[in-house]
């Protein structure tokens, strides 16, 4: 149809219920906006490839818009937050197809290797070096849309998908933005150079990250599960990452200190710019049982959410972000669906994108 007869975006929000029932034959939540009408732009990315644990991350994107017709609209953080316009890229079954063919590589590639195969044999090189080439190539993939988004003025929110699938945007974030910092929750550190030789694994994201001049500072949150040569990195980082480990803060809190309080101390530590990376594992495992590598201990829910609200309070502005390693059971996806629109709000929030 061509665009001179479609409803404007001011006449979609006019006649559009946002008590109503989700209708499936719109968007994603049930909102009725093109892509052209959002502020918010979500891109899925079905990539597991170099997961090391539990897969199915790859199913997220596809499980979470079927979540959301059931998520309610109403944001008691963000004032008439539907209107802002989210809008979802359709999901690609060429990614798909391209992520299932590598990930039997990677499958027999990493079985190999804790059976004691010597990495450097010339059949682990191939099978290594066929992962690390097209991990690349999508890397750019995710950079090209990434920058066509950034490019007409929406904010990027990135549906993983493993880990690892970020980066592009990251790097196409410095392209547009110059400096930024990121906060990170998650399980994990993320900070393996090349885990299992993979150069784009979903546990070398944050060391990749960091290699991009532009990312002046990294803060992790709900960290409790690292190796110790993560830990040397963090340790000898010039105070370039700061870790807030899940155990210290907790142990703060049994102390008498109180989540807003860690927040603010948290927040602090970010620059003016900040990228957010949520890998879902960051919370309790009771959100995410399905997710490849859980952990015992985490954020709750609404304490996550109201770590991002004391970021966007403090006047920064979230500039993209991500959430990452939702596996495919109903629940999981349940709680990413209300996870990515409450976060997409806030994120819009912060670059005064409410503008209806």
């Amino acid at each position: 149809m061509n665009k001179t007869f479609k409803a404007s975006k001011k006449e979609k929000i006019k006649n559009f219920d946002p008590s109503g029932m989700g209708d499936l034959s719109q968007g994603i939540y049930g909102l009725p906006f093109s892509m052209d009408e959002a502020r918010v732009a979500i891109v899925p990315y079905p990539w597991e490839v170099t997961v090391s644990s539990g897969g199915g991350t790859s199913k997220g994107p596809e499980a979470v818009l079927h979540a959301s017709y059931q998520v309610d609209l109403f944001d008691p953080a963000v004032k008439d937050a539907w209107k802002i316009g989210i809008a979802m890229e359709d999901i690609s079954p060429l990614i798909a197809k391209k992520s299932k063919e590598l990930r039997l590589h990677a499958d027999a590639y990493i079985k190999k290797l804790s059976k004691g195969e010597d990495l450097n044999s010339p059949k682990m090189k191939k099978s290594r070096d066929l992962i690390n080439n097209e991990s690349k190539k999508f890397k750019e993939v995710v950079k090209k849309i990434s920058l066509g988004h950034l490019n007409e003025g929406r904010t990027v929110a990135h549906l993983g998908g493993d880990h690892s699938t970020p980066l592009g945007l990251m790097e196409a974030l410095a392209e547009k933005f110059g400096n930024f910092g990121i906060l990170q929750i998650d399980a994990h550190c993320d900070l393996r150079e090349a885990y299992e030789g993979f150069e784009y694994s979903h546990a070398s994201i944050m060391y990749n990250a960091l290699k991009i001049k532009e990312v002046k500072k990294l803060v992790q949150v709900g960290v409790r599960d690292l190796c110790e040569e993560e830990f040397n990195l963090i340790k000898n980082s010039r105070e370039r990452i700061e870790t807030f480990y899940d155990r210290d803060m907790k142990h703060a809190e049994y102390a008498g200190k109180n989540w807003k309080e860690i927040s603010k101390q948290i927040v602090s530590k970010l620059p003016k710019l900040v990228y957010l990376s949520f890998d879902i594992d960051g919370l309790d495992p009771k959100y995410c049982s399905s997710t490849g590598t859980p952990v015992p201990g985490g954020l709750e829910f609404e304490q996550a959410l109201y770590l991002i609200e004391t970021v966007v309070a403090s006047g920064r502005k979230i500039i993209s972000f991500d959430l990452n390693e939702v596996g495919p059971e109903d629940w999981d996806a349940n709680v990413a669906a209300r996870l990515l629109y409450r976060i997409s709000n806030l994120s819009a929030k912060s670059n005064n994108l409410i503008d209806v």
